[in-house]
């Protein structure tokens, strides 16, 4: 599940009650929150910081930044866990997959197109990008206020994809159960889902 040992629910009242909030949410304990364990006020604080980034952001554009910096992180547990959003918000199995696989049937405009790239780029070297990537955002009409909040979207991203690959947390056996094989083979870039049976879920975890 991890390669660190994770504490059970009585190791302090901060973890008790996060994993009692998680389970609440989700009805069952995503290893997400097994890996953050030991430092329960990190993931209180990392929920804080998202909450202030969505803030200003539609969910398909946040959304669609997180699928972006997940994929370009190799991160199969944030692509199968926001890929389950889109797929709640209305995309197809075929156009998730689509979006994922960029090609031209993807259910996104132009402007979206850039957003995603300009996401990906920001994931996998920030040193990269160019005053010309920031108007080339600025031509489909984003302020540099939406460039900011795309830019810490995908920027944060790194943060949590990278915590969770590292402490070696699965993706939860949950995506099995809820999504198709063939999304669930597309959505899953890096480290394979969770094999052993748990808890049954009608949704994925989303952080």
């Amino acid at each position: 599940m991890a390669f660190i040992h994770t504490p059970d629910a009585s190791a302090s009242e901060k973890t008790t009650s996060m994993y009692a909030s998680a389970e609440a949410n989700y009805g069952y304990l995503p290893n997400m929150y097994r890996a953050f364990g030991h430092r329960p006020e990190v993931m209180e604080s990392w929920a804080g910081l998202l909450s202030s980034i969505r803030s200003h952001m539609s969910l398909r554009r946040y959304e669609l930044v997180t699928l972006a910096a997940a994929k370009e992180l190799k991160s199969s547990y944030c692509m199968l866990a926001h890929g389950s959003v889109l797929l709640r918000e209305g995309f197809t199995s075929d156009g998730l997959t689509a979006v994922v696989n960029e090609t031209e049937k993807a259910p996104i405009d132009a402007g979206e197109r850039a957003i995603m790239a300009f996401a990906a780029k920001v994931a996998r070297d920030a040193t990269s990008v160019t005053q010309q990537d920031i108007d080339g955002l600025k031509k489909h009409g984003l302020s540099d206020a939406e460039i900011f909040d795309v830019t810490a979207a995908a920027a944060a991203r790194c943060f949590f994809s990278k915590m969770l690959d590292a402490l070696g947390a699965a993706p939860d056996h949950a995506y099995i159960e809820r999504l198709e094989p063939n999304v669930r083979r597309t959505l899953s870039v890096g480290r394979e889902v969770e094999r052993p049976l748990a808890p049954s879920s009608a949704s994925g975890a989303s952080q």
